[in-house]
């Protein structure tokens, strides 16, 4: 049983998605987290995360932790994806298994679905095609991951739940160019446009490729949520239940900075997968719904890219 005394152990409380996962922990009134820094402790080092879960004795661990970025990113560095991701989340999990921790939550995304499922994108539709070529090598760990969890879940009886999100934004996000995600890309190129004078905004691909977004707050509460939940399921997918077009969430931008400035689409670039709308009928049916609109989420989201930015 999961309550506010209850020892919970959040791997990669820094990132985008940790850290929000700690500021909805602490707002939430829970009292017993414990967090480790990269030189607190070393997730590739297998024997270091065994010993430091029986040391501290958590109840329950959330993995945050994860090499992440953009399309560019993905395509750039295949072997830093598969191997450091495989590293941190076995270590994680089978550290947790050999401490007899009973409850986990495994963060994946929603680019471990096949390119081309049918849409929106079920739990079921796992493992039944292809996937996008740029980012196959973290897809494939982060399906490893998920059929970790499961496995454990199978042999062991342990409750360990994947949840899958759509594409992520909000505060403490990663604004660099070469290994950013789309939509914080989006806000420092316009950004940019408007204050340092840059003459164009050149996006890579056609802009017609649909993405859904989600507020990482909404995430962070649905880590909460299914934590203290016994699901039949292994695998749920999170996600706002829509999605626009790429040139949309521009001109969304765009409209918020009052910037009007011509965008030149890259065509010479890939556009990645065409479209990656989840089904998140099974995550609602639990009773998680997502609470942040996208017009909230922006503000808040800019709020505290201008505060980094000065």
């Amino acid at each position: 049983m999961i309550n506010k005394s209850t020892k919970i152990f959040l791997a990669g409380h820094n990132g985008l998605v940790g850290s929000a996962i700690l500021r909805r922990l602490i707002f939430n009134g829970y009292e017993n987290i414990i967090t480790a820094s990269r030189l607190e402790l070393d997730l590739f080092d297998q024997k270091k995360v065994f010993n430091f879960l029986r040391k501290n004795k958590p109840k329950a661990i959330i993995i945050a932790a994860a090499r992440v970025g953009g399309i560019l990113a993905n395509n750039n560095f295949k072997a830093e994806f598969i191997y450091e991701n495989l590293c941190i989340q076995n270590n994680l999990i089978h550290a947790a298994y050999l401490n007899n921790i009973k409850n986990l939550i495994f963060l994946g995304s929603s680019c471990v679905y096949p390119k081309n499922s049918k849409q929106p994108i079920n739990e079921s539709y796992l493992l039944s095609g292809k996937l996008e070529k740029t980012n196959e090598p973290y897809a494939v760990a982060k399906i490893a991951g998920i059929k970790m969890c499961e496995s454990y879940n199978y042999q062991y009886k342990t409750n360990y739940k994947c949840l899958m999100p759509t594409n992520t934004y909000g505060p403490n996000d990663n604004y660099n160019l070469n290994t950013s995600h789309f939509l914080p890309a989006f806000i420092q190129k316009v950004y940019d446009y408007k204050y340092k004078k840059i003459k164009k905004i050149v996006i890579w691909g056609t802009g017609k490729p649909k993405r859904e977004l989600i507020y990482v707050d909404d995430i962070a509460d649905a880590c909460i949520f299914f934590l203290k939940k016994k699901t039949k399921e292994t695998l749920i997918n999170i996600g706002s239940g829509k999605d626009y077009e790429i040139k949309y969430y521009l001109d969304f931008i765009k409209k918020k900075l009052n910037v009007k400035g011509k965008i030149f689409f890259d065509k010479s670039k890939p556009d990645g997968t065409k479209r990656k709308l989840l089904d998140i009928s099974l995550a609602l049916s639990y009773g998680w719904k997502p609470k942040i609109s996208l017009s909230e989420g922006f503000d808040l989201t800019y709020k505290s890219f201008l505060k980094n930015v000065k």
